[in-house]
């Protein structure tokens, strides 16, 4: 077995009966991974039934005593909560029991908790969080998404060598393209910290498309953008907002009369192959860049499907050595010429 994920069964809205059963079918999918669920061992065992027997070694469980609320206060859990599922996962990666960690659990708290105990690559100064956004292209890679309110430019740079390495190692992309969000496309555009970014992303040895505007990120012009915490949020949450308005949108007019009703049953097909294509359960998974270990984020309310792509993007990362891959391009980076003020 070459991959183990820890499971932090009990985060997220749904808890075990959404995560253990996930795990079950990921393990069927991934015949070269095994999983160990993490949480209150009479919470998960009744929901394991037969699968003990099906997978052998490959699954085992791991007790933890503690919960971490998705409203938990970040100190609280950070604290006080030592033996909490999600501590314990994170505990797993550090000692080498296991090479990846999922959650669907508090962010805050993840990221706290996982910043304490794996701590940072160096010359990493701040993790980050990155995620997938639909394109017409396909997908693209953005961060950070929440993590990190006020950043320098120095952490924007840092931002987008970890989001080539992780584009590099998902994707098996040699040289990803790099984008940094702004206002306009020219280089004079943008504050003070994104202008000097962008010197910094152009002197980096990176494959450095340049400013991306909003609307660029869903045109699919680069593999990575990247953008301070505050704006990355922002982004996410706009675009969750305008995919649940345009759903609700279809069926309100699909459903409005006879004759649309009959124009519904029509488009079918259509309507079926467009939410398979932007489905949101199929891009779930952010990864919490920057550590020494490897820790993806699953949405809160996310299904057995959309946590099952958590797990198979924590897999990958792991198969390719993510941070080993950011730490290897760090230590590369020549010295940067000194920015004017």
């Amino acid at each position: 077995m070459a991959i183990t994920i820890a499971v932090d069964c009990m985060g997220g809205d749904h808890g075990p009966v959404v995560t253990v059963p996930a795990a079950l079918d990921f393990l069927r999918r991934d015949s070269d991974c095994a999983v160990i669920l993490v949480g209150r061992e009479d919470a998960l065992r009744p929901l394991i039934g037969a699968a003990e027997a099906e997978f052998g070694v490959r699954l085992s469980i791991r007790h933890a005593t503690e919960v971490v609320a998705m409203d938990e206060a970040v100190a609280t859990a950070l604290r006080s909560k030592k033996d909490s599922s999600m501590r314990v996962v994170a505990d797993l990666v550090k000692d080498g029991a296991a090479d990846a960690a999922v959650s669907a659990g508090n962010t805050g708290a993840l990221m706290a908790i996982s910043r304490f105990v794996l701590k940072t690559l160096p010359g990493i100064d701040r993790p980050a969080i990155a995620s997938i956004l639909p394109t017409v292209k396909g997908h693209t890679y953005v961060l950070d998404l929440g993590a990190n309110v006020d950043c320098q430019p120095e952490h924007l740079l840092q931002f987008g060598i970890m989001g080539a390495m992780l584009v590099s190692a998902l994707e098996h992309r040699d040289l990803p393209s790099v984008g940094l969000l702004n206002i306009g496309e020219e280089d004079i555009k943008g504050n003070d910290v994104v202008k000097r970014a962008g010197e910094l992303l152009k002197a980096s040895g990176l494959n450095f498309f340049g400013n991306v505007e909003g609307d660029d990120i869903y045109k699919g012009c680069t593999d990575v953008v990247v953008c301070d915490g505050f704006v990355g949020n922002v982004v996410l949450k706009a675009s969750e907002g305008l995919a649940a308005m345009i759903a609700a949108g279809l069926r309100e007019e699909f459903s409005r009369n006879v004759f649309t009703k009959l124009a519904a049953l029509v488009a079918l097909p259509v309507i079926g192959a467009f939410k398979r294509r932007f489905d949101h359960r199929a891009y779930n998974g952010a990864s919490l860049l920057g550590l020494k270990g490897i820790v993806f984020k699953s949405h809160g309310s996310a299904d057995a499907f959309a946590f099952g792509c958590a797990l198979e993007r924590a897999a990958e990362a792991a198969r390719n050595r993510l941070p080993e891959k950011i730490a290897a391009r760090m230590a590369a980076m020549v010295p940067l010429p000194v920015l004017a003020e």
